[in-house]
C-alpha cells in the first residue's frame, strides 16, 4: 500500500471536525523572503511548533507546495522569480498550524515543496499550487501531474486573477487532461459544507489591494471581480482538483498577524474555513 493511500485511510478516521468557537487570535508573526531550498527558518517565522507522535510519523498530513520551473515563457527557479514561491513560508506554516489546532487531523509542522517530477510526490495525497497564471508545464510535468491525480492525489490551485491568467492556466491544465473540462462548483457542493458551512464562495483579496482600495478583487486584472471555484473529477466522480480563481486564500493565511481587520474579515471568516474544508474533503473522498 502506498503512503498516499494509507494517509487517506487514516485521515478518514481522524479528520472529523473539532471546531473552535469564537475569534482565532492573530499572532504578530514575522515575514521573510527566502527559498524553500534553504529550509524552514529556524524561528519558524514565529509560528508555534509542535511534536508529532513518533508512532505515527508516517501517517500525518503534510502541506506540500508545488515547485514549478516556469515564469511566464521563461524557465527559472528562485533566481528566476518563480511565482510558486509567493507567500512562502508564512502561509504554509500558518495554515499547517491552524489545521493542527482547529481539526483533529494530525499535521506535520514542517510543510515542504516538491517538483511535479519528484518521485516523492506520490508519498503525499495533497498538493498546493499558487499563482499559475503564467506557468507553462514541461511535458514531463504534464505526465507526472496526470499520473498523480489519476492515482488518488488532489490538487488545490490558488491566487490567480482575471481572464488572461485563467486562459493560460486552462490551456496548461487541458494539456494534463484534454478530455476533462473544469466545471463550476455550486455552493451546495460538499467542499463548501463539509466542516464549515459556508454561505458564500469566499473571495479573498491581497492585503495590499484591500487596504488601498477596499475591494475584494484585483481590479488591475480585467475579469477579476467574480470569484470562481472550478473542479476536475475522475471517471468515478472523485474531485481531483479544485481551481480557486479570482481569490487569494494564501494571503489570508500568510498575513495573519499584519492587520486585525484583514484577519477578522478574510483570514478568520474565509481563508482558513475554505482551506480546512478543501483539505478535509480531499482527505476523506
Amino acid at each position: 500500500m502506498t503512503r498516499m493511500r494509507r494517509l487517506s485511510l487514516v485521515a478518514l478516521i481522524v479528520c472529523l471536525p473539532t471546531l473552535v468557537a469564537g475569534v482565532v487570535l492573530a499572532q504578530q508573526w514575522g515575514r521573510r523572503r527566502q527559498s524553500p531550498m534553504d529550509g524552514i527558518p529556524a524561528d519558524r517565522a514565529g509560528v508555534p511548533d509542535w511534536k508529532v507522535n513518533e508512532r505515527f510519523e508516517e501517517d500525518v498530513f503534510t502541506f506540500v507546495r508545488v515547485q514549478y520551473g516556469s515564469y511566464g515563457r521563461r524557465r527559472g527557479g528562485w533566481g528566476g522569480g518563480g511565482d510558486w514561491l509567493t507567500d512562502w513560508p508564512d502561509s504554509d506554516l500558518n495554515f499547517s498550524y491552524r489545521l493542527q489546532q482547529l481539526t483533529s487531523l494530525k499535521v506535520d509542522p514542517k510543510p515542504i515543496s516538491l517538483a511535479l517530477t519528484d518521485p516523492r510526490l506520490f508519498d503525499y495525497p495533497f498538493l498546493y499550487m499558487i499563482e499559475p497564471g503564467s506557468l507553462v508545464f514541461d511535458e514531463e510535468e504534464v505526465v507526472a501531474l496526470r499520473r498523480y491525480l489519476l492515482n488518488g492525489g488532489f490538487l488545490m490551485v490558488d491566487d490567480f486573477w482575471g481572464d488572461d491568467q485563467y486562459e493560460n492556466f486552462h490551456r496548461e491544465i487541458k494539456r494534463v487532461f484534454p478530455e476533462r473540462e473544469p466545471v463550476e462548483l455550486p455552493l451546495d457542493h460538499p467542499v463548501f459544507q463539509c466542516v464549515y458551512k459556508l454561505k458564500e464562495r469566499p473571495q479573498v483579496p491581497s492585503i495590499h489591494t484591500w487596504m488601498a482600495t477596499g475591494l475584494t478583487y484585483e481590479d488591475r486584472w480585467p475579469g477579476s471581480s467574480e470569484v470562481h471555484y472550478r473542479g476536475i473529477s475522475d471517471d468515478k466522480g472523485r474531485l481531483m482538483a479544485i481551481i480557486c480563481h479570482n481569490t487569494d486564500l494564501g494571503d489570508g493565511w500568510e498575513r495573519e498577524g499584519e492587520d486585525p481587520a484583514y484577519f477578522r474579515e478574510f483570514a478568520e471568516k474565509k481563508s482558513y474555513p475554505m482551506g480546512i474544508n478543501i483539505v478535509t474533503y480531499a482527505m476523506t473522498h
